[in-house]
């Protein structure tokens, strides 16, 4: 019985097949085979363009991450009254997010890809570094030294990537440590250091290194026009 309706389906179903001049009519998938390549290609491309839209963001938190601890430069006071021996709290804290990043990723994220990731921090806090002696109002030998413990902390935690170029980490944050260095040089030595070097910092970097306050270092009266008169040569 079973039998006898499967083949009575089975004969109709032949049968609404044949045209009216007694061939039979092509069956009509809902898919052909050439769409499948079409669609796994297009899923792939979609899929390869979140990926990068995923690398962007985390890049992007990085830079924020960095941005937002090296702020903390512009409330700290560096007229210490003794050498620290540990870096400040926010150096602390960012070179441990970024170790503990990096980590994490490692085993998901190829070693090139993570090069773009952590790139850029190094540049962001090199800027920053420097950017926020503009807010410093006074600052001795120890709170330089500080300053510069800072930069080799960072220095180390962005050498210890392995997709990290350490070369280039290294020249950026030297360039920081040379800047906060000439504030413990008397006028004619941090004169003669500009004459050397016009073009290592900018005309206003060199500028707001006469504005901050040091300790026992004398500013003459006409420093400002001695530095200009150099620099616009």
């Amino acid at each position: 019985m079973c039998c006898s309706i499967v083949l009575g389906k089975t004969s109709k179903k032949v049968y609404n097949q044949v045209e009216e001049n007694g061939r039979l009519k092509t069956p009509r998938h809902s898919r052909t085979t050439s769409t499948a390549p079409k669609d796994l290609a297009s899923f792939a491309e979609e899929y390869r363009k979140l990926a990068i839209d995923c690398l962007k963001v985390l890049r992007v938190e990085m830079l924020l991450e960095t941005i937002f601890h090296m702020q903390e430069m512009t409330s700290r006071q560096y007229l210490d009254d003794q050498d620290a021996e540990e870096p400040d709290d926010f150096i602390i804290s960012l070179t441990s997010l970024i170790t503990r990043r990096d980590e994490e990723m490692a085993p998901f994220i190829a070693e090139s890809k993570r090069k773009y990731i952590f790139g850029g921090i190094c540049g962001v806090a090199a800027h920053a570094f420097i950017k926020a002696l503009t807010d410093v109002t006074s600052i001795n030998l120890f709170g330089v030294q500080q300053i510069c413990r800072n930069s080799i902390a960072l220095e180390q935690a962005l050498a210890a990537i392995p997709s990290i170029n350490s070369e280039v980490v290294q020249l950026k944050l030297d360039r920081v440590r040379t800047y906060y260095e000439l504030l413990n040089m008397p006028f004619e030595a941090m004169l003669a250091f500009i004459t050397e070097h016009e073009h290592l910092f900018t005309d206003a970097e060199y500028a707001n290194l006469l504005n901050v306050q040091v300790p026992g270092r004398d500013i003459p009266f006409d420093a400002r026009d001695r530095v200009s008169e150099i620099l616009s040569r």
